[in-house]
Formats: structure tokens, sequence, C-alpha cells
């Protein structure tokens, strides 16, 4: 799915972070959010419920801001259709016409960003407002029929609605998250015998289990991300053609080198990610995998 996922990820877990201390403010001023009975004990569907507010809050939030961040982190130039020439011109006709033959209605913004490493990403809060952006290095390095395959796999991206999918299923772990974070600060805090104190490890409590549990909810979240960009390739290859689209691969084979993963952070917004904690936690299959499954072998 390109550096889209880390990055929707990050903020998601800032914006739910963010909205669980204004609740947990509230609850300190004395602002009943009914997720307690009234003797001290868990009311588990009024905590779920809330848990469901918070989470999917937060993952539509990351989803409306997604196009935004990837602009400003990115550096990302939308290009102008109507004073486009040359390359620029070339790659706003190429993705209006691969939008055309996906079916969209509306064009996807299209934009440059200066770096020498060779990659694309597409993101977006849905097919009306997407944005498809590529490096310079990705232009001065691939030939046209590359370049193609590269553009039809983040159309298919679009075209697909990945985005909006992967905001409802991390809606769902954000929910399970905050959940269990809550249900694991109160037994920590039961420990502690001292009120005042009891309820300072409660909160931070809270905080530090919401952080854990949601990296670890990411593996969920990477697993999709891995079975998208098998079927963005499918995708692209009806677009484009199968035989571009493993030309495509097989370029930015020829190119790993050249992506910069000193980033680490933003490193699934790149078409072809390393792995650095383990092939769970990458957004992206091998190549060689991609290309053999593509080829049907």
């Amino acid at each position: 799915m390109g550096r889209r996922i880390v990055l929707f990820i990050l903020t998601n877990i800032l914006v739910i972070t963010t909205i669980s201390i204004v609740f947990i403010a509230l609850s300190a001023m004395g602002v009943d959010l009914s997720t307690y009975t009234a003797g001290g004990g868990i009311d588990f569907t009024a905590l779920f419920i809330v848990s469901a507010i918070i989470g999917f809050a937060g993952s539509f939030i990351s989803l409306l801001m997604s196009r935004f961040m990837a602009k400003k982190v990115m550096g990302v130039r939308v290009i102008d259709p109507d004073r486009s020439s040359g390359h620029e011109q070339f790659l706003v006709e190429k993705v209006h016409q691969l939008a055309r033959n996906a079916g969209l209605v509306h064009m996807p913004e299209v934009g440059i960003y200066q770096s020498e490493e060779v990659n694309a990403f597409a993101t977006g809060p849905s097919k009306k407002r997407s944005l498809v952006a590529v490096s310079r290095g990705l232009l001065n390095s691939m030939d046209e029929d590359a370049v193609e395959g590269v553009l039809a796999h983040e159309i298919a991206h679009v075209a697909n609605g990945d985005m909006v999918t992967m905001t409802l299923l991390q809606g769902v772990v954000n929910t399970f998250v905050i959940f269990l974070a809550r249900i694991a600060a109160a037994i920590v805090a039961r420990f502690v015998q001292n009120d005042g104190l009891r309820t300072a490890v409660h909160f931070g409590a809270i905080i530090v289990f919401q952080i854990l549990f949601s990296i670890l909810g990411s593996l969920v979240v990477m697993g999709f991300s891995r079975y998208r960009e098998y079927h963005a390739d499918r995708g692209g290859a009806d677009i484009a053609g199968k035989d571009k689209m493993v030309h495509a691969l097989r370029s930015l084979q020829s190119n790993v080198r050249r992506i910069d993963t000193s980033q680490k952070s933003l490193q699934t917004l790149k078409i072809n990610s390393k792995a650095s904690l383990g092939a769970l936690f990458s957004s992206h299959p091998p190549l060689e995998e991609r290309i053999s499954r593509l080829q049907g072998k």
C-alpha cells in the first residue's frame, strides 16, 4: 500500500491517545463516563461502547487527515494539470488515463516529491479526494512502461477503496486496544494501596497499555496491507496489462537499493518496504513473491 500505512497508523495512535487523555481528564474532573459500576467494578458493556466511539473516531480522523499529512511530511508538490509539461504532463495524463480505465469518475490529484529514491504512493480519504504521488527518482530512473505499471498499482489502491477498508479495520483494532488497555490498567491499579497514587497509576497505565496494544494491533493492519498489495498488483495488471505490471515490479527490484529507509516511521508509505522487525511488521511482501504470484507461479 505504500507509505500511507505507517503514517496512517502513527497518526491514528496519536489521535486516539489524545482523545483518551481528554476522556481521562474529564473523568478526573468528575464527569461520569459510565464505564464503572456503583461498586467500583467495570461496566464492560459501557466500556466497550466508549472504546468503540474513541476507536472509530480516531481511525476516521486519521483517514480525513491522510492526504494532508502525506503532502506535508513528504513535501509533495501537486501538479496543476493546466500548467504542466514534459515529465509532469506525461505523469498527469497517464494517471488520469489509468483512473478512467479503472472506472474512477473523479481524477486523483497528482504530485511529485523531491527524492532520489524510486517510489510512489497513493492516499486520501475517498476516491473523490485521492492523491497519487511519485518521487523524482522514479521518473528519472524508469522507462514509461515501468512508470505506467507503478501508477496502475497505485490507482488500483484508490479504485479498491483500500484506505476506507483500512480505516474500518483500524477502527476495530482501536476498539479492542482501548477496551483491553483499560481492563489491564484497572488490574494493575488494584495492586496499589494508596488511593491517590492508585488513580495516577491507573491513568498512566491506560496510556502505556494503549500504546503497547496499538503496536501489537499493527500486526493485524500490516498483515492486511500485505494482502492488499497482491490485490493491487492484480488490479494494476487489469488496468495497464500484466506485462507492464511485471515489468514495473522487476524495475523496482533492480532499483530497490535506492529506496530511502532512513525514515523508519514512514517506511510503509514506500512501494517496497524492508521489515526491520521481521516479516510480520512489513507492510509489503517481497518483490520476488509479488512477481511470482502475478505470473501465476
